[in-house]
């Protein structure tokens, strides 16, 4: 990286979210910019998570960008090494590689108020950019809980999103810990070649079979020769899904069939009536994420599997104690405990106007404009921003909608012209951000009797859209300019020129009458 560099955009994170804006950036004409990534290729969560069985929930023609639809999908649902590959592919077909700076983490980003520019320092030097979108996502930290013992645990520890793969698990004792999405996969995909597998689960999660398939040679040739086969069937499955969000937003009682049909998958699989109860939530179904598999609950049948129906409490030596105090003996703990998503690592640094980091601007809840901008950190726009997560459908489509905002933004600075920033109002993000929460009080994700990781730590939900893709879309096409404070260099010279004038008019007896007053 070149000292004292200046781009006009710089670009964070290179998953879905990066990559997608600097394809955005490139067709608007835009190839002053850089993405930049603190790992070694790109990728983001899809290059983090290799872990055995990893996979998609979402349909691949779904989990695609409308811009680069892909008719060699092998599977209805991929696999971690197929999206990873469909990543590589886009920035080679898009020409990204010449804007990417690996190994390049993000140390600091500061808003230079005299500049209107940001000031970005990384590990491998320091820049400054006119703007900086931010596309991080939400599922790039990962969560490790605070477990006394662990520390002194003599054995093996590692995350699902940082899979040691030089670890043998074959015939070890091992403690896999949470049932979320990442659990579900890795429990199946693992469970044959370990001695003992010991579950512990705090909280079961709903699962319905995974209906996957290998897409067949005739399918591909026909998406290769009729690329509007692949557009249609895109479709489908988008209409599909924007049906069912009333459910989630508006009427969450219409999921009881569908908690009917998870009942039963969970008896068909599991016989044994104290299993079966373990594993049966008691919440409404959606209230947390549907998650998709047809070999977890088998796989928690085996003879060498053991459920614990309680959170991981402690651990002495290689003993591992629940909360409910049963223990076991194990050689490894991984943990699928999830990821920062309300308490983003980045935004404790970024430094706004005000000389405050983010973090402490959302110290009572995220909130940014249309899920792209905060108020008091002007020309910062992120992706996958508060309140811009979906609980039934593709992220993709809520990405490709910011970046139209995105570029908008970007047009917006253009017709104002000259050394210019804008800065979301508060009063438009406390209004936008009432709007959301208004309608998220009569949602599955809020009265579903459930705690997620949807949730903040104050039980608000700053995670979801309530709404469609669709909506969303509309409410993002446009920049309105009434929502945002437009800061010009010209004004910021002359308030900086007045200040001392000002101090200088003042008299010691002015100072002393007003320090009276």
């Amino acid at each position: 990286m070149a000292e004292h560099e200046h781009v006009r955009v710089a670009v964070i994170g290179s998953g879905f979210g990066g990559l997608g804006a600097a394809v955005r950036l490139r067709r608007e004409g835009i190839t002053d910019f850089v993405v930049l990534e603190r790992a070694d290729s790109v990728g983001g969560t899809w290059r983090d998570n290799s872990y055995p069985g990893c996979a998609c929930d979402v349909p691949s023609h779904l989990y695609s960008f409308s811009f680069a639809p892909n008719p060699d999908w092998p599977r209805t649902f991929s696999g971690q090494q197929h999206i990873r590959a469909y990543l590589e592919h886009v920035a080679d077909v898009f020409g990204l590689r010449p804007h990417l700076r690996f190994d390049s983490e993000v140390k600091m980003m500061t808003w230079d108020a005299e500049r209107l520019r940001w000031n970005i320092e990384t590990a491998r030097g320091s820049l400054s950019a006119d703007v900086v979108v931010s596309a991080t996502g939400p599922l790039s930290d990962p969560k490790v809980p605070e477990i006394p013992g662990l520390a002194s645990f003599p054995g093996k520890v590692f995350h699902s999103a940082r899979w040691d793969h030089d670890y043998d698990l074959r015939g070890k004792r091992v403690a896999v810990v949470g049932t979320g999405a990442s659990a579900i996969q890795i429990v199946p995909a693992i469970q044959r070649e370990v001695g003992r597998l010991t579950l512990f689960q705090r909280t079961p999660a709903w699962v319905m079979p995974r209906v996957d398939r290998a897409i067949s040679d005739v399918e591909r040739r026909l998406h290769r020769a009729l690329p509007f086969s692949t557009r249609l069937r895109r479709g489908l499955l988008w209409g599909l899904r924007e049906l069912q969000v009333q459910a989630f937003t508006k009427h969450p009682d219409e999921l009881g069939l569908v908690e009917q049909l998870a009942k039963r998958n969970i008896a068909r699989a599991v016989k044994d009536p104290a299993l079966r109860a373990k594993l049966t939530p008691d919440y409404r179904i959606g209230c947390k994420r549907i998650l998709l598999s047809s070999a977890y609950y088998p796989a928690l049948t085996r003879p060498n599997v053991d459920v614990v129906a309680s959170g991981l409490g402690e651990i002495r030596g290689s003993t591992v104690v629940a909360a409910d105090g049963s223990e076991a003996e194990v050689d490894a703990i991984i943990f699928g405990t999830g990821f920062h998503v309300t308490d983003l690592p980045i935004a404790e640094r970024v430094v706004g106007a005000d000389g405050i980091t983010l973090a402490e601007s959302w110290k009572n809840g995220m909130q940014a404009l249309r899920g792209a901008s905060a108020a008091g950190f002007p020309n910062w726009l992120t992706i996958i921003g508060p309140n811009t997560g979906l609980g039934n459908s593709s992220m993709i489509l809520m990405i490709e909608s910011q970046l139209n905002y995105m570029a908008d933004y970007l047009r917006q600075l253009d017709v104002l012209g000259g050394r210019t920033a804008l800065d979301a109002r508060p009063a438009a993000v406390e209004a936008w951000n009432h709007k959301v929460q208004e309608r998220m009080k009569r949602t599955v994700w809020n009265t579903g009797g459930c705690t997620s990781w949807y949730l903040d730590a104050s039980g608000r939900n700053t995670t979801i859209w309530p709404g469609t893709t669709a909506e969303f879309r509309r409410a993002t096409r446009r920049v309105d300019l009434a929502e945002y404070e437009v800061i010009r260099k010209a004004e910021v010279i002359r308030k900086a020129e007045e200040k001392p004038k000002a101090s200088l008019a003042e008299s010691p007896a002015e100072k002393k009458s007003e320090a009276a007053a």
